[in-house]
């Protein structure tokens, strides 16, 4: 199979916002406890952090991480995670059925951050509580003192304010299995205040809108032209919550699933400028993907209820569900002009790139060789890939490109890169790339993931799915030449 790519300066979507490349730790199964935070462990650091999980984060290059959640955040105290720990409470986590010990909180989180070289993104309950709390909340992590909440920060042993600049209002709050799940309506009025006055607090930061839980939400469209409407003058995003999964192990549509994706943002796209035309406004509203991901081999867990950090949503990811990520990722980017956040759902244990060991080892996932290659080769701008290829039906899709791809390039660095999947299941495709006004640039790395079975998965004994280097594509003049295996992950480095 053949395939062709055109590639110029003057194809620029977009700048790449590094946060584009963000993740997520909730308070949510072995997340933070046995994840990122085990007192005792082996490599934990004088504040129990493991080490071992902060090398593998820094590997990744995650700019920002949304946090404490998530469903979590909806009933979330959080006064309960400061001061000494000792005297902290410990709650009933009514979003998954577990008990919060409270041992790690915002001060811990924000330290962890710093030593995994990553910011906070955090988020705020606009579910059992409203706009005081999280002012009050700004206040305490962004103040410079002389205040109740930024004195309060400093007699828990934290002079400086962490300044923290993006943060999520609320999570879900369109799905009844939200604690204080609101209409539009209700929501949007929230949202508004809450941002009105978290922003008078620290006029520097940005706020992010709750969108629906799911493009496949009944309220869908019309949640997001209500709230938007009501708060558009005070927010900076909306936010979009999407995972896949292959129930029908039918991976020809699995991995086609990005045609949807595109609808999806697409769609809320439409709603924003809707909005800001009804207006007359100049404001534009770009989005936050704050959670995305594939998630399906472990959506149900039977746990012991109340439990403290149980092993719950601990997919174990295969090597088609690689190729998804990628995809998804390419896809991401593609919208980098408007989708500006997106966080990987989640970072370690939980439906995560990273797995862990309670007390034990730690390997790296199928899906985290992808992420790494985006986030650490990815960055500059975007470029529209013209590409001319075969297409084919799946059982739920039409018109699906055997080929996706997308460029960057930095400029300044004069370096590129080409990411590109192969979907067909069964052949080679021979993919010419004209560089065009890119004269000078060579292939320096030519990466792939190729060669496993769709079920392929790693583990703690044997996490043999991972990236190999080949012999670098052809080059005569600019017209670059390579040949991309059946199924497979593709990253071509170049350099002038």
């Amino acid at each position: 199979m053949k395939a062709k790519i055109t590639l110029a300066k003057e194809f620029k979507i977009g700048e790449i916002d590094k946060r584009i490349y963000g993740s997520f730790i909730e308070h949510l199964g072995r997340a933070v406890y046995g994840g990122i935070y085990e007192p005792g462990h082996a490599t934990a650091d004088e504040d129990g952090f493991r080490q071992d999980v902060i090398d593998l984060v820094k590997e990744l290059n995650v700019p920002v991480v949304r946090y404490p959640g998530g469903n979590f955040v909806s009933g979330y105290n959080w006064e309960d995670g400061v001061g000494p720990v000792e005297k902290r409470p410990k709650r009933l986590d009514l979003a998954w059925e577990t008990t919060e010990p409270n041992y790690f909180g915002t001060n811990e989180f924000m330290k962890w951050c710093r030593k995994a070289n990553t910011e906070c993104m955090m988020a705020v309950n606009l579910g059992t509580r409203g706009p005081e709390e999280a002012r009050n909340l700004v206040e305490y992590t962004n103040h410079e003192g002389g205040t109740a909440y930024s004195d309060l920060r400093k007699s828990h042993g934290y002079e400086k304010p962490w300044n923290v600049k993006l943060w999520c209002l609320g999570n879900e709050m369109d799905g009844p299995w939200q604690m204080g799940a609101k209409t539009a309506t209700e929501y949007g009025r929230v949202a508004l205040e809450a941002s009105k006055v978290m922003k008078w607090t620290d006029n520097s930061i940005e706020t992010v809108l709750c969108g629906s839980s799911s493009r496949h939400s009944r309220t869908f469209g019309e949640w997001e032209a209500t709230s938007l409407d009501i708060a558009y003058d005070s927010i900076d995003y909306v936010s979009l919550h999407q995972y896949y999964g292959n129930h029908d192990k039918d991976t020809e549509s699995f991995l086609a699933q990005t045609v949807e994706l595109e609808e999806f943002i697409h769609s809320v796209l439409c709603v924003c400028d809707y909005i800001k035309a009804k207006k007359k406004s100049k404001k534009v509203i770009n989005l936050s993907f704050d959670e995305w991901n594939v998630w399906y081999h472990a959506r149900v867990n039977p746990v012991e209820k109340w439990s403290m950090a149980p092993e719950i949503l601990e997919d174990i990811y295969t090597f088609e569900d690689a190729l998804v990520v990628g995809s998804m990722l390419i896809t991401l980017l593609r919208h980098c002009d408007r989708v500006k956040v997106a966080c990987l759902a989640q970072l370690v244990n939980v439906i995560a790139p990273i797995f862990t060991k309670t007390g034990g080892g730690v390997f790296k996932q199928t899906i985290y060789y992808p992420f790494e290659h985006m986030s650490n080769f990815g960055r500059g701008v975007a470029l529209n890939p013209i590409i001319s290829c075969p297409k084919h039906d799946t059982k739920k899709f039409t018109d699906v490109p055997y080929v996706e791809s997308i460029a960057t390039y930095d400029e300044e660095k004069e370096k590129m890169a080409l990411f590109c999947v192969n979907k067909s299941l069964d052949e080679n495709v021979v993919l010419d790339v004209n560089l065009m006004d890119f004269e000078g640039y060579k292939p320096v790395k030519f990466i792939s993931m190729d060669g496993y079975k769709a079920e392929d998965l790693n583990g703690f004994e044997n996490p043999f799915v991972k990236p190999h280097e080949n012999n670098l594509p052809d080059m005569d003049g600019t017209m670059l030449t390579a040949d991309l295996k059946p199924f497979s992950w593709n990253v071509i480095l170049l350099e002038k």
